[in-house]
């Protein structure tokens, strides 16, 4: 059962804290590594593995979530733009880092500066990347980018016909070296219906823009085209390296037909990564038929007892919970009452025994041997695990245990 005592950081605060194990992270890096690396496949090196910290690490705390991977021998880390790359550099982390989404035009002196790997999007970027490191005064072929091929997602990457062009551009960039070739998909995660034949669609449009880039004398470097949901569900797709997202934190994606999940949960056993906690501040006894909260949209049908929680949806306890959700008190699941507010959220604790002020709540994790799952939630909502756990906001403290 969560602490009712202390606060398990040591210093005032407001009590409401993401308690993130490194354990069930390194649990999930390694189970993920093992499995795109089975026994007896006949490879010349194990596939790598990209760990993807971007939004703040999925809620985790981005830099403080990368150190603890780079310990556990992770091989390189995505994050989504210059800054969040940088504050992952400034924390200490020594391995490569990629700029999934690429740049903006005047960043490339930062990107280089701080040794991140820069997706190129559009063949122009190539020659602005070429010029930043020659003002920077870097040496031949040391600055490191990978290309992104737009497969058929119509979002990022240049499109399949552009290889010539971007080969041509690389050619006149003696300070920039190819480290790297990759693609994403759009519907991994979809076995049936129209979606379902997408993915193989991209997989044949990459793997001939990539033999077009080797006819051009062009060396790809490390391959990658596998997200959470391909990694899990189409070993054709591993190439030389994956990249988890979700499933780095613990959670399967919403695959389609829905059955699929139990069948990959069983494949690649997963532990969810982070508990959103906090404290119940106040204790109120409301008679029947008193209204709670704004609105008073939830209404005692009993005389209840309700406590009020210090977080709110300012935290990332998703307003749409309200009158929907449950949170763990005392190993017991308490129904969300009302709208949550913006810093509180009531509950109604009545049928929770002995329950006092400073008792801890468990929004979605581990409480002893109950456990509120993020992506039973999620699902609860209409919305996906990713939503929930980016949700938690800069001033809630990550504690790692």
């Amino acid at each position: 059962m969560a602490k009712k005592g202390k606060d398990i950081f040591n210093f005032a605060a407001r009590p409401v804290w993401a308690e993130v194990s490194l354990d069930a992270l390194r649990f999930n890096l390694d189970s993920i590594r093992r499995f795109v690396n089975p026994a007896g496949e006949k490879r010349k090196t194990p596939r790598k593995v990209l760990a993807i910290v971007k939004g703040n690490g999925y809620g985790h705390g981005g830099p403080g979530v990368a150190k603890a991977l780079e310990k556990a021998n992770a091989d390189w880390f995505g994050v989504t733009c210059t800054e969040e790359g940088i504050a992952v550099r400034k924390a200490g982390v020594r391995k490569p880092i990629l700029v999934l989404t690429s740049f903006w035009a005047g960043e490339e002196r930062r990107l280089i500066q701080h040794g991140l790997t820069p997706a190129v999007i559009r063949c122009e970027q190539v020659a602005a990347l070429e010029r930043a490191a020659v003002r920077k005064g870097a040496k031949k072929s040391s600055v490191g980018v990978h290309l992104k091929i737009d497969s058929g997602m119509n979002r990022l990457g240049i499109s399949p016909n552009d290889v010539d062009c971007f080969a041509r551009q690389l050619a006149k960039a003696p300070h920039l070296k190819l480290l790297g070739v990759f693609t994403h998909f759009a519907s991994s995660e979809v076995f049936a219906g129209p979606q379902a034949q997408q993915t193989r669609e991209q997989e044949a449009r990459f793997f001939d823009a990539l033999e077009r880039l080797r006819k051009l004398g062009v060396d790809p470097g490390i391959v990658h085209l596998a997200n959470s949901a391909a990694i899990v569900s189409r070993p054709e797709s591993w190439a030389d390296m994956v990249r988890p997202g979700a499933i780095l934190y613990g959670y399967h994606v919403g695959y389609e037909p829905v059955d699929l999940r139990a069948e990959a949960e069983k494949q690649l056993p997963l532990k969810p990564v982070m508990s959103l906690r906090t404290r119940i501040i106040n204790l109120r006894s409301v008679a029947a038929g008193d209204g709670v909260g704004y609105g008073a949209k939830f209404i005692a049908e009993r005389p209840s007892k309700i406590a009020v929680l210090a977080a709110g949806y300012g935290d990332g306890i998703h307003r749409s919970l309200g009158g929907r959700g449950n949170v763990i008190v005392r190993g017991k699941l308490a129904p969300i009452v009302g709208i949550i507010s913006m810093d509180v959220t009531m509950v109604d604790v009545t049928d929770v025994a002995d329950v006092v002020l400073g008792d801890v709540a468990t929004v979605y994790g581990t409480d002893g041997d109950t456990v509120l799952p993020a992506n039973q939630v999620a699902r609860s909502i209409g919305t996906v695990t990713s939503d929930l756990l980016c949700a938690v906001s800069a001033r809630v403290p990550r504690i790692y245990v």
